[in-house]
Order: structure tokens, then sequence, then C-alpha cells
């Protein structure tokens, strides 16, 4: 058996980048009292008015049962409402409301200053360059499933 020091995992330095930003976002998002998978939901609505749940699962990179879970607790709160599809009635189309635009805008000020601060911290080279390697990471680690 081959032994890794964990200072030498890749895994354990992604996931201390991620947990670091998803508390930087929660952080953010606390002024529009939602949570960062919620808001996550609500810019992607904003960008696709009507998506499925599965859809926006997907976009989202979460499960179906969790984004249903998400949809719920937003439209409880009037965030976003939910019709039945013109042609699939099983399908319900999803979209913001106007407190839901504003609480997305809200907090998508707080997480674009989360994002420029950490866009801020490198060159554009090596911005480039991060966002190829973390691509990579992906695509081998997709690979293993």
């Amino acid at each position: 058996m081959t032994s890794m020091p964990p200072e030498e995992r890749i895994g354990s330095h992604v996931k201390r980048a991620e947990q670091a930003l998803i508390a930087a976002k929660t952080t953010a998002c606390r002024p529009a009292a939602v949570t960062v998978p919620q808001y996550a939901a609500l810019l992607w609505l904003a960008e696709k008015p009507g998506i499925s749940a599965a859809a926006l699962a997907r976009l989202c990179g979460v499960t179906a049962p969790t984004m249903n879970t998400v949809l719920k607790n937003l439209h409880e709160r009037g965030l976003v409402e939910r019709t039945p599809h013109e042609w699939h009635r099983n399908v319900l189309e999803t979209r913001l409301t106007v407190e839901g635009r504003a609480a997305m805008e809200l907090a998508d000020a707080g997480a674009v200053r989360v994002e420029t601060a950490l866009a801020a911290a490198f060159t554009p080279q090596e911005r480039d360059q991060l966002i190829a390697l973390l691509g990579r990471c992906a695509e081998v680690l997709d690979a293993l499933k």
C-alpha cells in the first residue's frame, strides 16, 4: 500500500478552497436571507425562467430531491412561483417572483464581491490556468465514477 502525506493530496486543498468559498458566499447571501443553494437556484432561474426542477438541479450540481427541497422553501417564502407546464402537466415550471428577483439581486451583489476579490488574487493568466486546472481535476474525477 502506497501512502500519501495529507499535504500532498490535491483533494484536501480543493476541499479547503471550496469550504472557504462557501463560507464567504454564505456571509455574502445573509443580507438577502437566502442560503448559498437557494441563491444558486435563484441565479439560474433569473437566467432561465420556467426551467424544470430537474434541469435546475443539474445546473446547480445537486440532486433532484435536494433541489425540490430548495424550491419548496423558496416557494413557501414567496420567492418563486411554480405552475404546470403548458403541454406537460406533470412538469412544474419555476419562475422568480418580484420578491425572488430582489433577493437574488441582493445576494448576487454580495456573491459578485466574493468572486471579484477571489479573481483579484490572480493575474488574468493565473485565473485562466486555475480554471483550466480545475476543469482537468473534474474530468479526471468524473472518469473515476
